[in-house]
């Protein structure tokens, strides 16, 4: 037998220290195995703590409803704290994926100015989410999960016909949705599941179209439905963008 090297050495008194052995294999596909990252020294993310009350409200909606709106303006940490609270579902095994989506529509462009296949078309657009997923999970446990379906990144139009069981599901960017493609969306939820859809209203690519608006109306008033409004006294970005975002509606 091959004398063992000095680094497989050290390596095999690491794994005994956590009471495991040589042939552990980490598998995130099981809600009965623990979650890791790729180096054992990376410590656990502390709990989402809110930048403000209006987020500490938005975030509390989302932990007490199965349905939560949450619309106003960019950089109030609408994205953010669902992602981060997606994670820790994740994490602590009450879910078996997590579902983020968006519709291919953007400002003044669209999927086809993208090089690359669907996939790699529409993975810009969840960079935002996918450096939260990473500080909360970790980079090895995100890209072990992405592989295995754990973490599903698709666009608005790709979920027909899904149902959303034992998920945590986030619609970012909703006020650029039709009002099919919401009911489309909300009629996929199924047992098990919560459901984030965020947006500002106010910031629509599709015209007058908006069915976020549309949803809300129609929703707002269920029972295990909530609707957080964010105004530009909650963004926390930087100072700036709130300065920014009210010249432009001021002087709209």
């Amino acid at each position: 037998m091959a004398k063992r090297s000095a680094v497989q050495k050290k390596a095999m008194r690491a794994a005994r220290k956590r009471g495991a052995d040589d042939s552990v294999v980490i598998n995130i596909n099981s809600r009965n195995t623990y979650y890791d990252t790729v180096s054992p020294s990376n410590k656990a993310a502390p709990p989402l703590k809110a930048k403000n009350k209006s987020q500490a409200s938005y975030i509390s909606a989302i932990k007490a409803h199965k349905l939560t709106f949450g619309v106003g303006p960019a950089g109030t940490g609408k994205s953010y704290c669902a992602g981060a609270l997606a994670a820790e579902e994740l994490e602590s095994r009450r879910i078996e994926k997590i579902i983020i989506s968006r519709p291919a529509v953007e400002a003044g462009e669209n999927m086809g100015f993208l090089p690359g296949d669907l996939q790699e078309k529409f993975d810009p657009y969840f960079d935002a989410f996918r450096d939260c997923l990473i500080e909360r999970l970790g980079k090895g446990v995100v890209e072990c999960a992405l592989k295995n379906g754990r973490i599903l990144v698709s666009p608005l139009a790709y979920l027909r016909g899904k149902t959303f069981n034992d998920a945590f599901v986030v619609l970012d960017e909703a006020q650029n949705c039709t009002r099919s493609q919401l009911k489309m969306f909300l009629t996929r939820i199924g047992e098990n599941c919560r459901v984030v859809v965020n947006g500002d209203i106010r910031q629509t690519d599709i015209g007058n179209g908006s069915g976020l608006q549309d949803a809300i109306d129609r929703l707002g008033s269920l029972d295990s439905v909530y609707v957080h409004e964010f105004t530009h006294e909650d963004i926390v970005r930087s100072g700036l963008v709130k300065d920014i975002i009210e010249r432009y509606e001021h002087f709209a």
